[in-house]
């Protein structure tokens, strides 16, 4: 696996068990982070109040259903299913775009379809 396909499946490792400092890590200090249609966080600090929310009860379950890389683009398709603190739960499909810089995370775009 490439260097940058390394530090996405460890951003999404951080996401499964809520490490919030292996997220972080992952990271370029001006991060961007969009969800069409939901939110656009700009920096570093943004993205940790965004994550610090935790809104599940349990973490995540995450699958990977594959792992594309070009140039510095990683795309990774998946699933996400959770339960919302609200008690709503989260059966979705998932397509994150990240662009990458020095092995980092520098933009991530994240597309999601409830199944």
């Amino acid at each position: 696996m490439t260097a940058n396909k390394n530090t996405v499946a460890s951003y999404i490792e951080g996401f499964k068990t809520y490490d919030r400092k292996k997220i972080l890590s992952c990271l370029t200090e001006d991060i961007i982070w969009d969800m069409p249609g939901f939110f656009h966080l700009s920096g570093k600090e943004a993205f940790d109040k965004e994550i610090e929310k935790n809104h599940f009860i349990e973490n995540p379950e995450i699958e990977i259903v594959s792992l594309t890389e070009e140039n510095n683009i990683v795309v990774a398709e998946g699933t996400i299913k959770c339960n919302f603190r609200t008690g709503d739960l989260l059966n979705a499909a998932f397509c994150d775009v990240f662009q990458m810089e020095g092995g980092k995370i520098k933009k991530l775009t994240s597309y999601q379809m409830t199944r």
